[in-house]
């Protein structure tokens, strides 16, 4: 449901298809950390250990393999006669999105009103800290990103923008995480993001803008984005696709606790 829109990218399937075995592993790598992270503070069960936390990460990336493969075989994507490392890339590349996926459907659909009662929003409250925060913003980023980093349009839209436009979309991203975070009627946000003190408020919407980049930059660089352009097309691909990261990062620290 989260990422099924990756799969039926032609631009992923390149990249799985290109990609250096060091990227894939590092692509791997930081999607587990991320998995922890979210487990660790949205997981099913609150009281996890490190060890249950890190089973379930396991599990997820395991159960995003399988699926992700099951639906890239299904549509035509790879056959079994083709070299391993090009099967091991486009499955990989899907994957690691669903396994998030999977880890985000699982917190958030998984539990039954009953035990979300029996938790308390005090308690909740106490557990959702900063570092909280930064992790669901970074799968909110993410899962928005992965899903439009591949495509060409992103590459497109910006060679064709003008210094002024740039700055137009990085204020227009700005806008969408304050208001997002502190005027929405999104569930949360009263209990977890919003503030009172400009500074706080400033100082979150800024924050939040930065993790959308900073995912951007790094969904961007995988795809091969960077390679052999510009240092202003590159700037202007993170801040493109900073807009919907944004969206993303400021939803899902709302959404996704």
């Amino acid at each position: 449901m989260f990422s099924l829109p990756l799969l039926y990218t032609r631009e992923v399937w390149w990249a799985g298809f290109i990609a250096h075995p060091y990227r894939l592993l590092g692509y791997v790598l930081a999607t587990f950390v991320l998995l922890l992270g979210y487990n660790r503070y949205a997981g099913l069960r609150r009281d996890s250990t490190t060890i249950e936390v890190a089973i379930d990460s396991i599990e997820e990336m395991g159960l995003g393999i399988i699926l992700g493969g099951l639906v890239l075989f299904l549509l035509g994507r790879f056959t079994f006669d083709m070299a391993l490392m090009e099967i091991i890339g486009i499955v990989v590349v899907g994957a690691m999105t669903v396994a998030i996926g999977v880890s985000i459907g699982t917190a958030q659909l998984g539990a039954s009103g009953k035990e979300d009662e029996g938790l308390g929003r005090t308690s909740a409250k106490n557990e959702i800290n900063f570092a909280a925060q930064l992790v669901f913003a970074l799968c909110g980023a993410f899962l928005f990103a992965a899903n439009i980093a591949p495509t060409e349009e992103v590459v497109v839209i910006a060679i064709a923008l003008s210094w002024a436009k740039l700055m137009g979309l990085a204020i227009f991203s700005l806008l969408i995480a304050f208001l997002i975070l502190h005027y929405s009627d999104f569930k949360g946000a009263s209990d977890f993001v919003r503030a009172d003190h400009p500074v706080i408020i400033l100082l979150g919407t800024i924050v939040t803008y930065a993790v959308a980049l900073g995912s951007s930059a790094l969904v961007l660089w995988f795809f091969g984005r960077f390679e052999g352009v510009a240092l202003y097309t590159a700037l202007a691909q993170t801040v493109v696709l900073g807009v919907p990261a944004t969206l993303g990062a400021s939803a899902g620290r709302l959404l996704l606790q």
